[in-house]
């Protein structure tokens, strides 16, 4: 009886997580095997494996691949390496370093669209933007960002929202860092960089590892910077997997395929958040 109740208690709230995670799943797995296209509403004929195949075998499911591994790294690597110098930069005390703190952790708290519309058109305009301005106050012609690198204006607008999240992380991970210890290795003769490699790099190696996790399965879904900025183009240059999914589903009315590429994703995910997970046990054993 003691076992009993608290499993019976608990019981409602499980029943109704597992509903809300395998009820959409099952819904997908079932839509990805059949024929349904939303311009022809009365037919649904089983498709078996045939949505899986268009889907893989469409020409611009490579490059999105591509460019999907491209963004998620590019940003983990820049958030990273930046992240680490600014939390060092922040970590010692100085006149203000409350405000800048606060000012170096508030670009998380923007939402997606709002980053996208933010760097659309105060920052990557090439008539009026800062970085036009900043182009011809040097006498150089502005870029058109968004059309000759729209995977690098990408891959800037994401780094700049997620870089605060990184440096709140080293942040507080330096505050554990022993001082005692630092001071005697400088009064021991080691360097600014010895002591940063031998001492301050390997105490945030754990939190590099779980900030790279949660970035590397958060970023398989970046959507709003591409869709309101490049819509995927020109082309496919800027397209990755979630985009490509959007457009199976609602340009091309084909829930089948899209739902083929949805479940595509979700493995995906989870390989790599199953490998991660593995490299981070490893690290923190």
């Amino acid at each position: 009886m003691n076992r009993l109740l608290p499993r019976g208690l608990m019981a409602p709230a499980v029943i109704a997580l597992l509903l809300w995670m395998l009820v959409p799943l099952l819904m997908t797995l079932w839509f990805s095997l059949v024929n349904y296209n939303l311009m022809q509403p009365g037919q649904h004929g089983f498709a078996g494996l045939a949505n899986y195949e268009y889907f893989i075998t469409d020409p611009d499911f490579w490059p999105a691949v591509a460019n999907t591994l491209l963004l998620i790294g590019s940003v983990i690597a820049i958030t990273v390496v930046l992240g680490v110098l600014l939390a060092l930069l922040v970590n010692d005390p100085f006149p203000g370093r409350g405000i800048v703190r606060v000012l170096l952790i508030s670009p998380f708290f923007v939402m997606p669209a709002v980053n996208a519309l933010l760097w659309k058109h105060m920052m990557m305009n090439p008539i009026y933007g800062v970085l036009a301005n900043v182009w011809k106050f040097f006498g150089l012609t502005p870029v058109d960002w968004l059309t000759d690198v729209p995977l690098v204006s990408v891959i800037v607008m994401v780094a700049w929202q997620w870089l605060p999240f990184a440096c709140l992380i080293f942040i507080t991970s330096l505050q554990s860092l022993d001082r005692e210890q630092m001071e005697a290795a400088r009064m021991d003769g080691a360097s600014a960089v010895q002591r940063f490699w031998y001492l301050t790099l390997p105490h945030l190696a754990r939190p590099m590892a779980v900030v790279i996790m949660i970035e590397m399965i958060f970023l398989l879904s970046v959507f709003a910077e591409i869709a309101i900025t490049t819509a995927g183009g020109p082309g496919n240059e800027s397209t990755n997997l979630t985009y490509l999914i959007f457009k199976q589903s609602l340009m091309n009315f084909d829930v089948g395929v899209a739902s083929a590429g949805a479940l595509f994703a979700v493995v995906l995910a989870n390989i790599v958040a199953v490998f991660l997970i593995r490299i981070i046990g490893k690290n923190l054993d």
